[in-house]
């Protein structure tokens, strides 16, 4: 497309602002946790409540089952093993044990209990699985809703939201930010929940066992919280880091993947190399400072609970030889000690989950919450029927403030009528298609389309009646027929066929293995750039637009491949209202109509015989066009002089 140099300006600037913003948004840490932004995120497994709640159920079923196994150890030592004269315990185990639903001989008795213990285990096992599978079931689907209505979202927001916005910015929030998220669903918050649990289940059993060993316990957990604390921040600052550098990461990547002919063409490989190897290097340094974090954390947690067992090892053999506690009790509180620092170490993980899906879901929520500027009116007028005409009426455009684009433009164009667009880099050219789409809406002044404003238009029914051929053919992953048909309903395999062939497409596409079924690989790769633009203009073509617009459509094609597409014009233009944007004069001076943009404004209005005699801004641009050429006013005598057909 010809872009204005205003306008690629203004995107460059938007853009690298944008790239800046994008990573100060990945250093914010965010809130651990913001009730405002945990309801909206509930909401999305709000469809799927029976599944959480189903989860949940396992969930407490497994954590009562987890506190089961010590207390069967107890019984197995104090009855077995060394039974004691008063054996201590819960008031359901003194019951249970008081029914004498074990044997008193010790084999029998403690292979029952083996049994029991088994069992124990393989029910813990299966509500595990159950809990786990309808929990990371739970949180894809809620991930896929999510990301479906982030795609749909952005579909919605007008073009000006993606000039300020890079691309790699808006890939991250539909792909990382979401996996983090999903995180928290799978296993943060359900396991934050289980967490809470064990360690309540844990704390009462073992107060019930013995206050005083509890108590013992519980003293090693200020240290515990101090080394967490500590673990926190370090490991947070880290993940603050890790997620900047893999913003750089991503717009490097997207930036020179993207631009590859051009970084190989002059030679900046060893360069570009280097300068990923520095952003590459950010990352490993963040992720090595967080698993150093790791590395000492679980270690120092592990001696603290060790340390906490030593205590209950000395305290408990003293009161056993008191006569104050039995071996079963000591046992099992040695099983729970362990059971109880476990939790303790998964809660300090989740709380950098738990903080970073706050960060991320403050990113998606603010993109979820950017309302579209272009939007449909609430009271919309019927599209006319027939041949359309088309009015600028003193439109006034800037797409920075005032730094105005186009100044008081004003023309008509008739039903049916080729106009053609020429002017300068930068005059406006392309700024009037993409008012005309409605992609910007003007500040001043009106255009209208047979007489009502396009503002009064629905949105979808107004770009429908558009045929758009760029000068940058763009096509999508598929093949050649989902490429001209693009999922348009009532478009039929006949439809396409008369498409290609009117395009002189047809003869390339039958002469493929595969036909129209042809795969075509991303951004087209592998068809060259003159078969890219035949299926875009058979693309247009097979849509059957009723306005046409051509925006140096034949500029980057080769001269066989430019004259086969002329040929293919006056079929695309017929009975249309068409505009056409050129750079090349001898493409657009059988047009009914010329305009000259220069300089924001439309300078200069006829045909090309008209403004020739003129002698004014066109006959320069002629003049600068043809200057190393004799030619005459008579346009047959042009190299590249048209048919004599409206514009073929």
């Amino acid at each position: 497309m010809c872009e204005d140099f205003t306008v690629l300006n203004r995107i460059s600037a938007e853009d690298r602002r944008a790239r800046g913003l994008c990573n100060l948004e990945e250093e914010v840490l965010g809130k651990v946790y913001d009730s405002r932004l945990m309801g909206r995120l509930l909401g999305y497994l709000k469809p799927y409540r029976l599944v959480v709640g189903a989860s949940l159920a396992l969930l407490l079923v497994d954590s009562i089952l987890q506190i089961i196994g010590p207390l069967l150890t107890k019984i197995a030592v104090d009855r077995y093993l060394a039974p004691a004269a008063h054996p201590q315990g819960l008031p359901l185990i003194g019951r249970w044990l008081a029914r004498d639903p074990l044997s008193p001989d010790p084999w029998t008795g403690l292979t029952q209990l083996s049994a029991i213990y088994l069992a124990v285990l393989v029910l813990g096992f299966f509500f595990d699985f159950g809990q786990t599978y309808l929990m990371q079931w739970t949180g894809q689907r809620a991930m896929f809703d999510l990301r479906r209505r982030l795609m749909l979202h952005l579909q919605t927001l007008d073009i000006a939201y993606f000039d300020r916005n890079p691309v790699g910015r808006l890939v991250t929030r539909v792909t990382t930010d979401v996996d983090v998220l999903n995180d928290l669903f799978t296993s943060g918050l359900v396991t934050i929940i289980g967490d809470i649990l064990m360690l309540s289940f844990v704390v009462v059993v073992m107060f019930r066992l013995s206050p005083g060993m509890t108590g013992l316990m519980l003293a090693v957990l200020p240290l515990v919280v101090l080394v967490t604390v500590r673990f926190r921040r370090s490991a947070s600052q880290s993940y603050r880091r890790i997620r900047v550098a893999i913003a750089k990461i991503n717009s490097y990547l997207q930036e020179h993947i993207a631009g590859i002919a051009v970084l190989q063409l002059f030679n900046r490989e060893e360069r570009s190399n280097q300068e990923f190897k520095a952003v590459n290097r950010e990352h490993m340094l963040a992720f090595k400072d967080a698993i150093t974090a790791y590395g000492w954390f679980y270690p120092v947690v592990e001696f603290l609970g060790m340390l906490a067992l030593a205590l209950l090892l000395s305290y408990g053999g003293l009161r056993i030889r008191q006569g104050a506690l039995t071996l079963g009790v000591l046992v099992a509180f040695f099983q729970y000690g362990l059971r109880f620092f476990r939790p303790i170490q998964d809660l300090s993980d989740k709380y950098n989950i738990l903080q970073s899906a706050m960060a991320a879901s403050e990113r998606i929520f603010k993109l979820l919450d950017t309302a579209p500027a272009i939007v449909s009116p609430s009271r919309r007028e019927p599209f006319p029927a027939g041949p359309l005409s088309i009015e600028f009426d003193r439109v006034w455009f800037a797409y920075n403030h005032e730094d105005w684009v186009l100044r008081d433009v004003s023309f008509s164009v008739r039903a049916a009528e080729t106009i053609a667009i020429v002017g300068h880099t930068g005059a406006g050219k392309t700024t009037l298609t993409n008012l005309l789409l409605r992609f910007y809406d003007v500040q001043r002044g009106a255009i209208r389309i047979s007489g009502v404003d396009i503002r009064d238009f629905d949105l979808i029914e107004l770009r429908r009646c558009f045929g758009v051929v760029l000068q940058d053919a763009y096509l999508f992953t598929g093949s050649i027929d989902s490429n001209i048909r693009l999922g348009t309903p009532g478009i039929s395999d006949r439809d396409v066929r008369d498409a290609a062939r009117q395009v002189n497409l047809l003869d390339f596409v039958e002469g493929l293995p595969e036909k129209f079924d042809t795969p075509v690989r991303e951004r087209g790769h592998g068809f060259s750039t003159g078969q890219k633009q035949l299926i875009n203009f058979a693309r247009a073509l097979a849509h059957d637009p009723r306005i046409l617009i051509l925006d140096e459509a034949t500029s980057s094609v080769d001269t066989e491949t430019e004259m086969r597409v002329r040929d293919a014009l006056s079929r695309l233009i017929s009975n249309r209202t068409s505009l056409v944007i050129a750079h090349r004069l001898s493409t657009i001076q059988r047009a009914d109509r010329i305009l000259v943009m220069h300089k924001t404004q439309l300078r200069e209005m006829g045909t090309h015989q008209e403004l020739l005699a003129q002698r004014g801004i066109y006959w320069k641009l002629y003049q600068l066009q043809y200057k190393d050429q004799e030619f005459h006013d008579d346009p047959a005598t042009l190299p590249f002089s048209m048919p004599s057909a409206k514009l073929g």
